[in-house]
């Protein structure tokens, strides 16, 4: 089980690293990640559209983001376990933060997940791209927003 609790960005993907080193080895991790993808809520079929899946994603993985009380709220899913675990991984640490909280988060949470050198180049790629995704979310919104 990974655990996380509330705090900075940095706090809780610091949490969720330290709680995936906790298991013995990748094996259980990987199943680890993909319970925690399995615990996403339910991704409306009408949001499943080719304008909401992230670009050099192998699997596909699509994304939504709203902006509710000046946080913006992301819900997701993808088409494959591994990857629907690291998608939700990701919402967990920047799920509801403001978009200058996401705009100011360190470039290197898949290093502080531990998770960097273990997955595959394919994965790593697509795993950039949901953080990347995520970015562009909140700098359109921000932008929204002041405007």
């Amino acid at each position: 089980m990974i655990t996380s609790s509330s705090g900075s960005i940095l706090e809780v993907a610091d949490q969720i690293g330290q709680s995936l080193a906790s298991l013995p080895d990748w094996e259980e991790r990987f199943g680890a990640i993909m319970e925690t993808g399995k615990q996403l809520a339910p991704y409306p079929e009408e949001h499943r559209r080719d304008d909401l899946l992230i670009k050099g994603c192998q699997s596909r993985v699509w994304l939504r983001a709203q902006m509710v009380d000046g946080r913006i709220h992301f819900d997701a899913d993808s088409d494959a376990l591994i990857v629907k675990g690291l998608v939700a991984l990701v919402i967990r640490i920047m799920q509801d933060r403001t978009p200058q909280e996401i705009l100011d988060a360190p470039k290197d949470i898949p290093e502080r997940l531990g998770l960097a050198q273990h997955l595959s180049q394919n994965r790593s790629s697509g795993l950039s791209s949901m953080l990347k995704q995520i970015r562009l979310y909140a700098v359109a919104l921000s932008l929204r927003t002041s405007s």
